[in-house]
């Protein structure tokens, strides 16, 4: 022997009422380095015994089960025993609102099930992915009663702002907004941001956060005014970016092609606002794979922007944030309860010089 002390592999249940599901995704995970298939189960009832039994570190749970439905099966893990859990779905339109709301609950991230242009491959390699990082960044969610705050209406906030703060993410980016949106005053300069999702996704996300959000949230549209108070997220498919109209700053929409394999793409939104608003804006990137928006956020700072990069820790997936660190994007590192306080901080801190010599060695202790 080595002496070294191997690592342990990640033990996954896979929970899905057919059997040929379970049989492929145990074969293909179980092929995968550094995981292992502990067990299957057809259903919530015999998953809630092997969860018992096998003491899995990860699940995969379908949505559309007998006896109950993979979303009320999340909502009972995350309140008795909180875990690492990605959802099977095939994100279609009725698919839409029930993964929107598996996100919100807690689940890691939702994954389209093998079809069409999703194949086998293409599935259980980002799920592998999804698995590895899980046991080590979950973050139980918070209850919606510990993020509710008073909700002030906007109308009295609706004015133009000559500042931004710009937001990317991805993997995991529902759980990680959700939290720095409900953190966020409605006297908050306007927020722009890129969160890779589906078409028309967007739209749900943005209206279930606007419902119990100080902010207005809303999918952006071609033309919408950036105003105190309000947060306009892209919408999927469509790339956003900064433009200036007078005095004011205004969100353009485009088809472009797509950048860092996305539309909508950070990159293209940070870079934008680096030149558009420069030191007038403040960016953040946030969990996600890949590294779509690295670049973008080293241009931001580079025009004089302040910018904070998610921390490894409270990341779902260190990607994007990572790769933002490691280009000297980030003038300092954050975890996600610590995001909303420090771009607040970065706005009203006029005096502070933006150092560009690396993120802050604090990281999220500080």
């Amino acid at each position: 022997m080595s002496g070294l002390l191997k690592k342990r592999n990640v033990r996954v249940l896979v929970v899905d009422d057919s059997a040929v599901v379970r049989k492929i995704l145990a074969r293909e995970l179980n092929a995968k380095p550094g995981i292992e298939v502990v067990g299957t189960a057809p259903d919530p009832y015999v998953a809630r015994e092997k969860i018992v039994a096998l003491k899995p570190d990860v699940l995969t749970l379908d949505v559309e089960m007998p006896r109950m439905d993979g979303i009320t099966f999340l909502h009972k893990l995350m309140a008795a025993r909180p875990m690492p859990i990605i959802i099977l779905s095939s994100l279609g339109d009725r698919g839409g609102p029930v993964a929107l709301e598996a996100l919100e609950a807690g689940a890691v991230e939702v994954v389209r099930k093998p079809g069409t242009e999703y194949s086998v491959q293409k599935t259980t390699d980002e799920l592998a992915a999804l698995i590895r990082s899980a046991p080590r960044s979950f973050v139980p969610p918070v209850p919606r009663a510990r993020l509710a705050r008073p909700v002030v209406r906007k109308t009295a906030m609706t004015q133009t702002t000559r500042k931004v703060i710009a937001i990317g993410s991805s993997t995991g980016g529902v759980q990680a907004l959700s939290r720095v949106f409900h953190a966020l005053p409605v006297t908050t300069p306007g927020v722009v941001v890129v969160q890779h999702m589906p078409p028309r996704f967007t739209s749900l996300f943005a209206a279930r956060m606007n419902e119990t959000c100080a902010m207005q949230i809303k999918e952006a549209e071609h033309n919408d005014q950036l105003m105190v108070g309000r947060v306009l997220i892209a919408p999927g498919g469509k790339h956003m970016t900064l433009a200036r109209s007078g005095a004011s700053y205004i969100v353009q929409l485009n088809d472009g092609p797509p950048v860092c394999h996305q539309r909508p793409s950070v990159d293209v939104l940070f870079k934008s606002v680096a030149r558009y608003a420069g030191a007038n804006a403040v960016g953040a990137i946030l969990t996600g794979m890949g590294d779509d928006g690295a670049n973008g956020l080293l241009e931001m700072r580079q025009a004089g922007a302040k910018t904070v990069a998610q921390d490894e820790a409270s990341c779902v997936v260190f990607g994007m944030p990572k790769e933002a660190i490691a280009r000297g994007g980030a003038s300092c590192v954050r975890s996600i309860d610590r995001i909303a306080p420090e771009l607040l901080r970065m706005v009203d801190d006029d005096s502070v010089t933006t150092n560009r010599s690396g993120p802050s060695a604090t990281g999220g202790k500080a």
